[in-house]
């Protein structure tokens, strides 16, 4: 499940402590989480100019504690202190700005920093905001009287002029000089959502930001929300206080109320919003995306049925709210969203990707609505659009048709004629990463594979000619492959039935194929993420790689329904039965994978984090003969304790599926457990509720069933906050294992 965008994108420990006295070809939990052995260097957050012919970003500043922002022509790599840090030391203090963000106006006139940030929900989006005129070097906080760290999203108007933001979930307008502001929403409240959105919007739609300023300036288009009806959960905090208190939490979970959702348009200078017409009911649909349609007449908005299986493209007259629908699209089963939608030729057609003939296409679409044309052909899936050359007729994008695992940044002609064009170096087999210059010409680029650190450059395009390097990482890939290992293995395990799924192993350094050794499955398995993919993997792969200095041989394999670049039919074949065909597909590579000569079939564990914490429960309960040792980390143990927009997007409702609900979680089979599981789950998990887990306790208590568990008290869903939390995990998990299925060959 989308229990997490980045659920295994596990945080780098920056601490300082050197650890003495150790082999620096082995790993330890005390390297990985208590040095600084493996810190990963990081470029940015950069910035491009509007022209492409430099960026800026942010470096360590030589006179104070704070960063400069810095200036890097593009072709010949001068350089330039834009802002220094003595500019951001607000009136009255010691100390400059820390900077958690920054964006500059259009002009490039004035900068707008983001600090002092809180958490909602997944990322911190909520803090302050200041000003500065780079001309005449004032400082100035936004917000007036607003209290600290309340303040969401402020961006610069096109003309430089104003910034809007919101305050508890109220539009504001702000001139940049004056200081003079205008509240243009006052319906704000604790379900009233003006400007952003609820928690499930957030988690399962990735919307954030609720505000687009017209081209002209003068209007903003919003999202409101009304959450009345939503039923708030209860989060419980026992260890804050001396008495406990609860945090709600407006969650809709299957088959239960939404949120109504509407868009408007209201003028900068007061007034009435103006709401879009769109038919149906406002809480069994989603308005998925909305922009200006690249006017500042009409709106487009993505409209998507409660079912997800119908999507309308439409566009909203902005004077009288009407709507038109210019495209329309349907799936037997779901429907993807994403950002794809570009316009082009002002404003007359538009990008679109699609999977109507089963492969994720691109097209270009009329605004008109009379049609559109396929882009891309070929039996090959288009993964996302990274950039438009409209004036040379180029559509850039990620794709990687020969291998699924892997990421390449292609170019195909927008007439759609010809061969699409492989821009990354065919010698950087793996993942490639782009931010591309708004004029096409240069790029961040990243690249990574799997055990390898992520190295970062400015090149040239398309010839991808390096430019400079921008982070390479030397020092941590000096420790990566100081480590003791062996290369990663690539396969693909043949299940029968003409099905063969991706896979990779990790085996002990001093592997020995005479011999047969334990084997730790890692998994995931849902519609929202792969595991087997071609990059470095952080702190999870070094965790991987310990276990396997100590012993183990580490696996992970892809089932049918991931979200791997292999066709519709792939990824849309456990429609209706999340959680039963992964299921069955995990068995069966398992099946094959424990038959091979070297791995100890009396000796197989499976571990995995939300949704593959539901599959370690699943594989445990329902193959207890393959399984033995498994390690469930915030794990949905019954679906309909899941979120509407995400469990529905695969499920349909509880009422209208009940039996998929049944048969899909691992509640239902808890009698099936026989071996050994350690269930860990943080109580203040707002994603996954702590709730799954006290289910499936009472479930284990009833069947008599003996298990471990472990709670973490206030811990959301990463299970990382407060001290030491993160080392204690991992070293409860490698001793779990340790313990109870024994290391080493046999």
């Amino acid at each position: 499940m989308k229990h997490t965008r980045v659920f295994l994108c596990f945080v780098f420990i920056l601490c300082t402590f050197p650890v003495l006295g150790q082999d620096r070809s082995l790993l330890s939990l005390e390297r990985l989480f208590s040095s600084a052995d493996f810190r990963l260097e990081r470029f940015g957050p950069a910035r491009w100019l509007a022209d492409g012919s430099g960026y800026t970003t942010l470096e360590r500043s030589e006179t104070s504690s704070g960063r400069d922002i810095v200036r890097y022509e593009s072709e010949s790599g001068k350089r330039q202190v834009l802002v220094s840090a003595d500019l951001l030391i607000p009136k009255g203090k010691s100390e400059p700005l820390q900077i958690g963000d920054y964006s500059w106006s259009p002009d490039g006139s004035c900068l707008l920093v983001f600090t002092n940030s809180q958490r909602v929900w997944r990322q911190n989006t909520r803090g302050d905001f200041w000003v500065l005129n780079l001309k005449s070097r004032v400082l100035r906080q936004l917000g007036g009287n607003a209290k600290p760290s309340t303040l969401m999203f402020a961006k610069f108007s096109p003309d430089n002029k104003k910034v809007c933001y919101v305050v508890e979930n109220n539009v504001y307008v702000e001139d940049v000089i004056s200081g003079d502001r205008k509240q243009l929403t006052s319906d704000g409240s604790g379900t009233i959502i003006n400007g952003t959105f609820d928690w499930v919007y957030e988690e399962e739609l990735g919307l954030r930001d609720g505000m687009r300023w017209s081209p002209d300036s003068k209007q903003i288009a919003f999202w409101q929300l009304d959450a009345a009806g939503v039923r708030d959960f209860l989060l419980i905090n026992n260890t804050d206080s001396l008495y406990s208190f609860v945090t709600p939490v407006q969650y809709p979970k299957t088959g239960t109320t939404n949120s109504a959702c509407r868009v408007g348009v209201v003028s900068i200078e007061g007034g009435p919003a103006q709401w879009m017409d769109v038919p149906g009911d406002q809480r069994d649909n989603y308005i998925a995306r909305m922009d200006w349609a690249a006017s500042s007449d009409e709106i487009v908005l993505q409209h998507l049925n409660r079912k997800q299986n119908t999507l309308q493209i439409m566009l909203g007259a902005v004077r009288t709210g009407k709507v038109r629908t210019i495209l329309t699209e349907r799936d037997d089963a779901w429907i993807d969203i994403g950002d794809d939608l570009k316009w082009m030729e002002d404003g007359k057609r538009f990008t679109w990707v699609s999977e109507r003939d089963g492969w994720r296409h691109a097209y270009l679409a009329a605004r008109t609505g009379s049609g559109i044309s396929l882009v891309t052909p070929g039996e090959e899936d288009v993964i996302d659009i990274q950039h438009i050359d409209e004036k040379g007729g180029w559509l850039y994008f990620i794709a990687s048709p020969e291998n699924p695992t892997q990421r390449y940044l292609y170019r195909a002609r927008m007439n759609g004629k010809g061969k699409p064009e492989k821009i990354s170096p065919s010698d950087q087999a793996g993942t490639h990463y782009y931010t591309i210059a708004p004029n096409g010409m240069w790029a961040f680029h990243a690249f990574t594979s799997f055990g390898e650190p992520p190295s970062q450059d400015l090149v040239r395009l398309p010839s991808h000619k390096v430019v400079r390097s921008l982070a390479p990482n030397t020092q941590l890939s000096e420790n990566v492959h100081a480590l003791k290992r062996l290369p990663a293995e690539f396969f693909r395990v043949d299940i029968g039935e003409g099905v063969q799924l991706d896979g990779w192993m990790i085996k002990p350094p001093d592997f020995d194929p005479s011999k047969r050794y334990p084997i730790l499955f890692h998994v995931y398995g849902e519609p929202a993420g792969q595991t087997v993919l071609d990059r470095w993997g952080g702190t999870g792969y070094l965790w991987h790689l310990m276990l396997a200095q100590k012993g183990y041989i580490i696996a992970s394999v892809d089932n049918r329904g991931t979200p791997a670049p292999r066709g519709r039919a792939w990824r849309k074949s456990v429609y209706q039965q999340i959680g039963v065909l992964a299921s069955k597909d995990q068995a069966a590579a398992a099946r094959v994978i424990t038959a091979w000569p070297f791995v100890d079939a009396s000796r197989v564990g499976i571990w995995g984090w939300s949704g593959g914490g539901s599959m370690t429960l699943n594989m445990m309960f329902r193959y207890p003969d393959i399984y033995h040792t498994g390690l469930s980390v915030a794990p949905v143990a019954d679906q309909k304790y899941y979120d509407t927009i995400y469990q529905e997007r695969y499920m349909r409702t509880p009422q209208e599926n009940p039996e998929g609900y049944k048969d899909g979680s691992p509640i239902t089979f808890a009698e099936g457990l026989k071996g050994n599981l350690l269930l860990v789950h943080g109580t203040g998990d707002d994603n996954v509720h702590y709730q799954n887990s006290e289910a499936l306790i009472n479930r284990m208590i009833e069947l008599n069933k003996k298990f471990t568990m472990m709670a973490y008290p206030n811990r959301s869903h990463g299970i990382h906050e407060g001290r030491n939390t993160t080392r204690h995990l991992y070293e409860l998990l490698t001793g779990y294992l340790m313990d109870h299925l024994p290391p080493g060959p046999r």
